[in-house]
C-alpha cells in the first residue's frame, strides 16, 4: 500500500491511499485464540484486506504501570497477516485501565454537579488533564516503538470516537487549563472582560485565576462569550490531546496513515489542528440508530445527511464502523437491516465519499455493555446472511476500486457547513430557534428527494464547482470570506443568505451596523430594519422553549390551539402563500434589488421578505425568515432553477437515491434503491453498470435494496 502526503483540508480532497480499505473492527481479546485462524481464513474468503483493533485494550498492553505486554496482539497480527490481511492499530486511550484511575484519580472527568466519573465505562478520563496526557503519550510511544517495523501494521486510529460519550468536564484541573488557555488567548484580563461583556451583570474579573467554568443556569445564563470560549478551549484541548499521539506516531514511521473515527461531532474543530494533523477522517455510521419517523425523513435520508456533513470537514473519508445488523446498549436498541440493506447502506457511504468501509464488527461480544450489538459472524460462530452480504460488497468494491479511488463527490448545491464557531455560537444563545444545521436539513432533504447533487462546504473551499450556495443563519460571518463569495457570484453562482446572518462578531457581540453585517448588506442589496420572533410552526407558544434555551437543542413545539391561529405571519413568494416560522425580518431594499417575496398580513403587509440582486453573471438571494419544508422547496424551484441546477436523473422514483463521484476523466453515477421492493428507474443515461458489467439502456430495474454504479459515457 502506498501513502501520499495528504492535500490541504477541503471538501474536494480525495483520500491519499492507493487501497480501498475493506474489513471490520476485530477484537481478538474477546475470543479464544483457537478461533483466530478460522476467523482470518473466513475474512480472507470474504474479501477483507484490513482490520482495526486495540482501541479498548490498554489494560492488556500495559497490565501494570510501566510493564508492557504485546504478545496477544502480536500473535493476532501474525495470524491475520498469514491470510493476507493488514492491521490498523488504535491508541487505547478511550479506556484507561483501573490501575491508572486508582493511582491518579485526578485524571477522571467531573460532571457539572461536581461528581467524578467512575471506572467501568469509557471516556471516563479527562483529555484536558496534563496527567492523563502524559500517560497517553507514554502508552502511544510504547506501542509505536513496538510496531514501527511490523510490515502488517499499516496505519493508526487515534483513540476512539473522542467526545462521543461526553465532551465536557468541570474538574479542578480543567478549570486551571481553561484559565491558561484564556491567558494565552487574551494576554490581559481587560481584553477578556471586553470579549465577554464584563460590564453586563457585573461579570468582570480582576485576574485570570478568578475565572470559573461556565455552568448553565446557576442560577441564570452565563455570558455567550464565556460559553463560546469554553467550547473553543475543549476543542483546542481535544486537538492537543490527539496531537501528542500523532507526533509520536509520525516520528515512529512516516509511512503510517493516521486518522480518527468520529461518533458525535461535539467540541472538535475539524478545520483546525485536529483535522490538519490527520491524513483523513473516519466517520462511524449507524443509520438505524436515528429516529426514522419524526424529522429525519427516514434512515436513508439521515445517513446521506450525516455523510455529507462529515465530508465537508476534510473531503473523502473512511467508515471505520458501518452498521452490519441489530445494535444496542442497555438503554437503547436500533432497527435491524433487512436482507440487502446492509450492502445498500455501505454503497451509500461509498457514493458520498467513503474510500474505505469496515463493518462493525467481525464478531459480536458475549459480555459487556454491547452484548446484543451484532457483527458479521453470529454469536454461535456461524456465518449467515450478514457474512454473505459483506462478502458480496467487499468483492464488488475490490473489483471497481480503481474507478472509485481519486474521485470526489459532485455538488451543484452547497450548504455552508464545517465551521466550528458558527456551530457553537448558536448553542451559546439559541433562543429556541433551530440551529443552522436543523434549518439546512430542509434544503438538503429536498435536494435528496429530487436527486440534486447537494452537500456541505466551508466558505474557504473552492466554490467554483458549485452552482448555488446556501448560508443557513451563520451569525458569525468573517469579512475575509467576502472576496471569494463575491467572485463566486460574479462568475455565475447563486448565493442564498438567510435571516440573522452576519449579526455577531467573534466575541458573540452584536455588530454595530445595520444587518446583515460584515459587508453582506452591500453584497445582498438589503438592510434589516426590524426583526422579531414568531410562534414556531405548529406551536402553542414560546414559553415551552424556555426549558431548552440553556444550550439545549431545538425540540418540536406542542400543537397550536385554534385561538392562536391569528398570530400567524404569512408572505407571498412565487404566487404562493406561505406561513412563516420562527422569525421575521423587515427589509430595506436597494434600487437594484428585486423583491421576490412580500409579507402579506399583519403590520408587515407589503414589506419585502425575500429579495434577489443581480451581480455579474450571478445573483444574491436574501430570505428574511427561516426555512420550512414548503419554503425550502419553493426556494429550490425558484433560486436553484435560475442557477441552472438540475437533478442528476430527470425522473427519480420515490425511494431511489442518486449521487455522483467524478474525476477529470470519469463520472460514476451511484443509484440505490432504499426500499424492499423492486423499482423501475426511467430516463437512465447511457453507460456501463460496473457491478454487473452490463451496459445500461434508458430504463433500469433495481431489486429491493438494489444498487448500481454507472460509469457514464465520456461525452455526457
Amino acid at each position: 500500500m502506498q501513502r501520499k502526503t495528504p492535500a490541504p483540508l477541503s471538501v474536494w480532497r480525495p483520500l491519499n491511499l492507493d487501497r480501498f480499505l475493506l474489513g471490520a473492527p476485530h477484537y481478538p481479546e474477546h475470543v479464544d485464540e483457537s478461533c483466530w485462524r478460522r476467523d482470518a481464513e473466513r475474512m480472507a474468503a470474504a474479501g477483507v484486506n484490513t482490520v482495526r483493533m486495540g482501541e479498548f485494550a490498554w489494560h492488556i498492553f500495559e497490565p501494570h504501570e510501566g510493564k508492557f505486554e504485546f504478545g496477544l496482539f502480536d500473535r493476532a497480527i501474525e495470524v491475520l497477516g498469514s491470510a493476507g490481511i493488514d492491521t490498523i492499530m488504535c491508541t487505547p486511550t478511550a479506556t484507561p485501565p483501573r490501575w491508572l484511575t486508582i493511582n491518579y484519580p485526578e485524571v477522571l472527568r467531573v460532571d457539572v454537579n461536581g461528581r467524578p466519573a467512575s471506572h467501568g465505562s469509557r471516556q471516563h478520563a479527562d483529555t484536558t488533564s496534563p496527567v492523563f496526557r502524559a500517560h497517553s503519550r507514554r502508552i502511544t510511544r510504547a506501542m509505536a516503538e513496538h510496531y514501527r517495523s511490523n510490515p502488517r501494521v499499516i496505519g493508526w486510529q487515534t483513540d476512539n470516537e473522542l467526545n462521543t460519550t461526553v465532551s465536557e468536564s468541570f474538574a479542578p484541573a480543567t478549570r486551571l487549563e481553561f484559565q491558561k488557555f484564556l491567558q494565552h488567548k487574551y494576554g490581559a484580563i481587560d481584553a477578556l472582560n471586553f470579549a465577554w461583556g464584563g460590564h453586563f451583570w457585573a461579570t468582570a474579573y480582576d485576574d485570570f485565576s478568578q475565572v470559573d467554568l461556565p455552568r448553565p443556569l446557576m442560577p441564570s445564563y452565563p455570558s455567550p462569550g464565556h460559553v463560546q470560549d469554553y467550547h473553543r478551549f475543549l476543542a483546542a484541548a481535544t486537538a492537543a490531546f490527539q496531537h501528542d499521539q500523532v507526533e509520536i506516531l509520525r516520528a515512529a514511521n512516516q509511512d503510517w496513515f493516521v486518522f480518527h473515527n468520529l461518533g458525535q461531532l461535539a467540541d472538535i474543530d475539524f478545520r483546525g489542528q485536529f483535522g490538519q494533523d490527520l491524513d483523513f477522517i473516519g466517520f462511524d455510521i449507524y443509520p438505524m440508530l436515528y429516529d426514522e419517523m419524526r424529522r429525519t425523513g427516514g434512515h436513508a435520508a439521515t445517513q446521506a445527511l450525516h455523510l455529507d456533513i462529515c465530508r465537508a470537514y476534510s473531503g473523502n473519508y473512511i467508515v471505520p464502523e458501518q452498521a452490519s445488523g441489530f445494535g444496542s446498549q442497555p438503554g437503547f436498541s436500533t432497527m435491524t437491516p433487512e436482507p440487502g440493506e446492509m450492502r445498500r447502506m455501505a454503497m451509500t457511504s461509498v457514493s458520498r465519499g467513503a474510500d474505505g468501509i469496515m463493518f462493525f464488527r467481525w464478531r459480536p461480544a458475549h459480555f459487556g455493555a454491547e452484548i446484543y450489538w451484532m457483527g458479521i459472524i453470529d454469536h454461535d460462530d456461524v456465518p449467515r446472511r450478514r457474512y454473505d452480504e459483506a462478502s458480496r460488497f467487499f468483492h464488488e468494491i475490490a473489483a471497481i476500486k480503481d474507478q472509485i479511488l481519486g474521485t470526489v463527490v459532485r455538488m451543484d448545491v452547497g450548504i455552508a457547513g464545517a465551521d466550528f464557531d458558527n456551530q457553537e455560537a448558536h448553542k451559546t444563545y439559541p433562543m429556541g430557534l433551530p440551529s443552522p444545521l436543523e434549518d439546512a436539513t430542509f434544503l438538503h432533504r429536498h435536494c435528496y428527494k429530487q436527486g440534486i447533487a447537494c452537500g456541505f462546504i466551508h466558505p474557504e473551499d473552492d466554490l467554483s464547482r458549485l452552482k448555488a450556495l446556501y448560508v443557513p443563519h451563520w451569525v458569525m460571518w468573517k469579512q475575509e470570506w467576502n472576496a471569494a463569495i463575491e467572485a463566486f457570484v460574479r462568475n455565475g453562482g447563486t448565493l442564498i443568505l438567510s435571516a440573522l446572518t452576519g449579526t455577531r462578531d467573534e466575541n458573540n457581540h452584536i455588530v454595530r451596523e445595520q444587518a446583515p453585517g460584515h459587508g453582506l448588506a452591500a453584497l445582498s442589496g438589503v438592510k434589516v430594519t426590524e426583526f422579531g420572533r414568531l410562534v414556531p410552526e405548529g406551536s402553542a407558544g414560546l414559553f415551552p422553549l424556555f426549558r431548552q434555551a440553556a444550550m439545549g437543542a431545538y425540540v418540536p413545539p406542542a400543537p397550536l390551539p385554534a385561538s392562536s391561529a391569528e398570530r400567524k405571519y404569512q408572505f407571498t413568494f412565487g404566487n404562493r402563500q406561505f406561513e412563516a416560522a420562527h422569525l421575521y425580518e423587515l427589509l430595506e431594499v436597494e434600487p437594484d434589488t428585486e423583491v421576490l417575496g412580500t409579507w402579506s398580513n399583519r403590520f408587515c403587509a407589503g414589506q419585502p421578505a425575500i429579495t434577489s440582486r443581480q451581480l455579474g453573471k450571478g445573483r444574491i438571494v436574501y430570505v428574511g425568515t427561516y426555512l420550512t419544508q414548503q419554503l425550502a422547496e419553493a426556494v429550490a424551484e425558484t433560486a436553484l432553477a435560475r442557477a441552472g441546477v438540475v437533478p442528476l436523473l430527470a425522473e427519480l422514483p420515490a425511494g431511489v437515491e442518486v449521487s455522483m463521484r467524478e474525476a477529470e476523466d470519469r463520472k460514476l453515477l451511484f443509484i440505490q434503491n432504499t426500499m424492499d421492493i423492486s423499482v423501475v428507474v426511467p430516463g437512465m443515461p447511457s453507460g456501463m453498470d460496473l457491478l454487473t458489467g452490463q451496459f445500461v439502456g434508458s430504463i433500469m430495474q433495481l431489486e429491493g435494496y438494489g444498487c448500481a454504479v454507472i460509469l457514464l459515457d465520456p461525452d455526457r
